[in-house]
């Protein structure tokens, strides 16, 4: 009876482990191209992906290019030759894409732009992302309330970063946090000592820590040997970190020369460590695993043959159309709200910073 009852068992576990199985492959195959596994948030952004998929059925072909654009030429191509049905695709260089994009609408694969808009093409049918405008806003809010701005304090001197240049995003981001600055640097209450303002003068190349350091290093030893620092608008936590081993190289944050403000996006764990040491003052919290959901609905109704949920059918011209997207609310981190924002919400584990 014992040795029936396991094989009964074991047949019923057998049918319980397949079943998953043959409806994923019933529901087809979701590609997600990522553009590297340096930054731990995209990490994050493909492995929540994959599990959401996972969950609804779906098998996924993972891939991160490593910042690499003939990486994910090939790695796209390769996915559409597998039968993908959808692309999910967060570009490295947002207007290199536009021919294997064509291919994948000729054999019916739909694209969803993940978090960074494809310029140049109009085969991009939605784009899941975060409000990068008032990412910017989060940032540069940050800096004029820290340093009492809206009081009349001032003026204080401030230097500007910028992401990538081929990165959609970037223009969002700094937009954003201008349209806060500004009025503070045409009043003279904010002064870039530098003078290098636009994107055109600040951004960083792959969003490269070691690029931000060295025009760090270069700004620090041009524009502030005989004035101090205030604040730096950075708009990314890998520069972040970047700018301040530079501002610590020449003494921030010792003795009394005090760190000047300095921002960040992403909530990395580095970055958070680095704002509970008081060497790091901000960043900006996007919560990847709403995104991976909101993404994953798209994928849902697409291949249903039905419009997926957006909130923005305005805002997103890649230069041949106005892509339709659904933004996410981005948060404003710092030493006062980090736990209850990042672990209470089981983001991260308390474990992690220690």
């Amino acid at each position: 009876m014992r040795a029936f009852t396991s094989v009964v068992a074991a047949v019923t576990l057998g049918l319980f482990t397949l079943a998953p199985q043959a409806f994923a492959q019933d529901k087809g195959t979701v590609g997600i191209s990522m553009p590297t596994k340096s930054s731990a948030r995209w990490i994050a952004d493909g492995d929540n992906m994959a599990r959401y998929f996972k969950e609804k059925g779906y098998q996924t072909d993972l891939q991160y290019a490593e910042d690499e654009i003939p990486n994910q030429l090939a790695q796209i191509e390769n996915m559409l030759t597998k039968g993908a049905k959808v692309l999910v695709i967060a570009a490295i260089d947002g207007t290199t894409l536009s021919d294997v994009l064509a291919q994948a609408a000729s054999q019916g694969t739909k694209i969803i732009a993940y978090d960074r808009l494809i310029r140049g093409s109009g085969n991009v049918d939605y784009y899941a992302t975060f409000d990068n405008f008032q990412v910017g806003v989060l940032q540069g809010g940050y800096i004029v309330d820290k340093l009492g701005l809206k009081e009349g304090k001032g003026p204080f001197n401030i230097e500007l970063f910028g992401g990538s240049p081929d990165d959609n995003n970037a223009f969002f981001f700094y937009n954003g946090a201008m349209s806060v600055l500004q009025p503070y640097i045409d009043t003279g209450k904010l002064v870039v000592a530098s003078g290098q303002t636009g994107m055109d003068k600040v951004s960083t190349l792959r969003w490269d820590g070691a690029v931000a350091q060295s025009r760090m290093d270069n700004l620090l030893s041009a524009y502030y040997t005989d004035k101090k620092v205030d604040a730096v608008l950075s708009p990314y936590d890998g520069l972040s970190i970047g700018i301040i081993s530079s501002l610590k190289g020449v003494g921030y944050g010792s003795g009394s020369q005090k760190m000047p403000i300095v921002t960040g996006q992403d909530a990395e764990v580095p970055s958070i460590k680095s704002i509970l040491a008081n060497e790091q003052t901000s960043t900006v919290f996007k919560d990847t695993r709403e995104l991976a959901k909101v993404t994953v609905g798209m994928v849902e109704s697409v291949l249903s043959g039905k419009i997926p949920d957006i909130n923005d059918a305005k805002t997103y011209d890649n230069g041949v159309k106005i892509v339709p997207a659904y933004l996410l609310k981005p948060v404003s981190v710092d030493a006062s709200n980090w736990k209850s924002t990042l672990v209470d919400s089981g983001y991260y584990k308390e474990s992690e910073f220690r």
